[in-house]
C-alpha cells in the first residue's frame, strides 16, 4: 500500500559538489560499559576467556552496525516525523546539503573485549597474535592464513560486513627468548593493543601503547610507535589513554607526522578538577589542532565516565553520565581536515604585559599539587600570582560577584608525582559559592556546599623536565 498523498512531502535540496561532502568525517565512537569477569585464583581455559569477549563483542557489533546504518546531514538539522509506523526524516536548511549514510570510522574503548582487573598471567588467555600490518590479511577472507584469532576475525567481519572503518583495543602476544635482553621471565611480550580495520576488513594500523598506567600486565615497546594511516576522508594517528600526558607518541603525531585526526581509544577514571576526560580531551584538541576521537569504557563507580568527538574549534558530541551503565553511541558528520594552525603560545605569552604577583598569596593543595593561591577580592581588575618560573596573569570582570563567592587564581610548577611522573604548568581559576571562608591562608566551607565548585584550568607540560624514562623494565 502506497504513501497517501495528503502524507507525500515535497523536497527541493541544492546538494553541494559531492568532492565537498567528501571532505567531512562521519565519525563514531562508543562508550560501553565493559561486561567483567569473575576473579578467579588461577587463569581461565582459553574457551571460557573467549565465552567473556563474546559477550563484550556482541555489544560492541551492535555499536558498529547501528553506526554503519546512522543517516546524517553536515548541519545535523532534521526532524524525525512519525506516520503509521513510517519514519520520514525532513531536513531544514539554508545552504547546500551534505546526506551521509552510515558513519566512516568507530572507535571503541580501551580494555573494551574483556576488561582490566587482571594480572599478567591471568591475562594470558585473552591474548591474540597481532600480525604487523603490511602483511595485507583480510582476516574475514582469508582467516586460516595465521594462527587461530577470533577476536581479530569478528572485528575484521564487523567492518567488512558493515563498510566501516572499526578501531578496537585489544592484547597482542609475542614470544622471545633468552638472546633478547628484555625479553621477560616467562617467555613472551604482553602489549596493550589498538588495531585498526578498514572498511574492506583488511587490518591496516597496530598500535602498542608505549605509556603505561594501571596496566602493569603489560610490557612496554623498546621504542614508542608512530603509528599512522591515511583515507580517502583524513589523515589518522592513533594512541591511547595516558599517552596523552606524555611528548611521544602523542605530541609528535600531531606536530611533525601532522595527521589531522587523533583516535583515542582510552579507560579513562576521572580526576577532578584537572583530568576530567571530556574536557581534557577536547583542551588537548584544541591545543594540538587535531579532531580527537575519545571512546572511554562507561563504569561510573570507577569514575569513568566521558566520551567525545573533538574539532580543534571545541567539541562536536560529548557524553558524560554518572546516572546509568548503559553504553552510548556518539556520532557527528562535522569534521573537516582541513584547520587553521595551532596556536603558538609562547608567542602570545610573550606579547601579554608583565604583571608584579601578588604580594596577598596562600599555599594550597589540589590533587596532591601545592598551588601558590591568591584571591580576587575585587569585582574587576587585572593579577598576576608566580610559583617558580611560573607566572599567571588574569584580566577579569565579575557579572554579579555575591558577598560570600570567593575567586582565587593558582599557580603551580613543578613535578606530579600522582598519575605519572610528569612535569606540569598549571594556571587554575576556581569560583567557591556561598558559605565558604578564608581564613589563615585556608579555604574552609562552614557547611555542605549548596552549589558546586567551578573550576577552569590552563593545563601546560614542561617535556624537557620530565625524569627519565623509568618504564621500559619488563615484569
Amino acid at each position: 500500500m502506497g504513501l497517501p498523498k495528503a502524507c507525500a512531502p515535497a523536497v527541493l535540496l541544492v546538494l553541494p559538489a559531492p568532492e565537498a561532502c567528501a571532505r567531512h568525517t562521519v565519525a563514531a565512537v562508543y562508550v560501553h560499559n565493559v561486561v567483567l569477569s569473575e576473579d578467579t585464583e588461577v587463569p581461565v581455559a582459553p574457551e571460557e576467556a573467549l565465552m567473556l569477549m563474546d559477550k563484550n563483542m556482541a555489544i560492541l557489533e551492535a555499536a558498529v552496525k547501528e553506526a554503519a546504518r546512522q543517516v546524517l546531514s553536515q548541519s545535523e538539522m532534521f526532524v524525525l516525523v512519525n506516520t503509521n509506523h513510517l519514519f520520514i526524516f525532513l531536513m531544514v536548511s539554508f545552504g547546500s546539503v551534505c546526506w551521509y549514510q552510515g558513519a566512516h570510522i568507530i572507535v571503541t574503548p580501551e580494555d573494551g573485549v574483556y576488561g582490566c582487573v587482571f594480572s599478567r598471567e591471568k591475562t594470558y588467555p585473552y591474548l591474540e597474535d597481532i600480525p604487523d600490518p603490511q602483511v595485507d590479511w583480510i582476516l574475514c577472507a582469508d582467516p586460516g592464513r595465521f594462527a587461530p584469532s577470533p577476536v581479530l576475525e569478528r572485528l575484521s567481519c564487523l567492518a567488512r560486513n558493515n563498510s566501516i572503518y572499526v578501531v578496537a583495543n585489544m592484547e597482542d602476544k609475542k614470544l622471545c627468548n633468552s638472546s633478547d635482553p628484555r625479553c621477560p621471565s616467562d617467555g613472551h611480550y604482553q602489549f596493550n593493543t589498538n588495531v585498526v580495520f578498514d572498511s574492506e576488513g583488511k587490518l591496516v594500523a597496530r598500535y602498542h601503547k608505549y605509556n603505561l598506567f594501571c596496566d602493569k600486565q603489560f610490557n612496554c615497546p623498546k621504542d614508542p610507535e608512530f603509528v599512522t594511516f591515511n583515507t580517502s576522508f583524513g589523515y589518522f594517528g592513533i594512541f591511547t589513554c595516558a599517552d596523552i600526558l606524555y611528548h611521544d607518541p602523542a605530541v609528535v603525531l600531531a606536530s611533525r607526522f601532522q595527521v589531522n585526526t587523533i583516535l583515542f581509544p582510552t579507560t579513562w577514571g576521572n580526576a577532578l578538577p584537572l583530568l576530567s576526560s571530556v574536557q581534557f580531551h577536547s583542551a588537548w584538541a584544541v591545543g594540538m589542532g587535531v579532531n580527537f576521537l575519545s571512546a572511554n569504557t562507561h563504569n561510573s563507580t570507577l569514575d569513568m565516565t566521558g566520551s567525545s568527538i573533538n574539532a580543534p574549534d571545541g567539541p562536536r558530541a560529548y557524553y558524560y553520565n554518572t546516572e546509568t551503565e548503559n553504553g552510548h553511541l556518539l556520532v557527528t558528520a562535522r569534521l573537516s581536515p582541513d584547520y587553521p594552525a595551532a596556536v603558538n603560545w609562547k608567542l602570545y605569552a610573550s606579547s601579554i604585559e608583565q604583571l608584579a604577583s601578588n604580594s596577598h598569596c596562600f599555599s594550597g593543595v589540589v590533587y596532591h599539587n601545592l598551588f601558590s593561591f591568591t584571591e580576587l577580592a575585587e569585582p574587576e581588575g587585572d593579577c598576576a600570582i608566580c610559583q617558580q618560573d611560573l607566572c599567571c596573569h588574569l584580566s577579569y570582570k565579575t557579572a554579579e560577584k555575591q558577598k560570600d563567592d570567593i575567586y582565587v587564581l593558582g599557580a603551580f610548577d613543578g613535578l606530579q608525582v600522582v598519575e605519572g611522573d610528569t612535569a606540569l604548568l598549571l594556571f587554575l581559576f576556581i569560583l567557591l559559592f556561598h558559605n565558604w571562608v578564608l581564613t589563615d591562608g585556608c579555604l574552609v566551607s562552614r557547611t555542605s556546599p549548596s552549589k558546586p565548585v567551578l573550576s577552569a584550568t590552563l593545563f601546560g607540560r614542561w617535556y624537557e623536565k620530565d625524569p627519565p624514562d623509568t618504564q621500559q623494565a619488563s615484569p
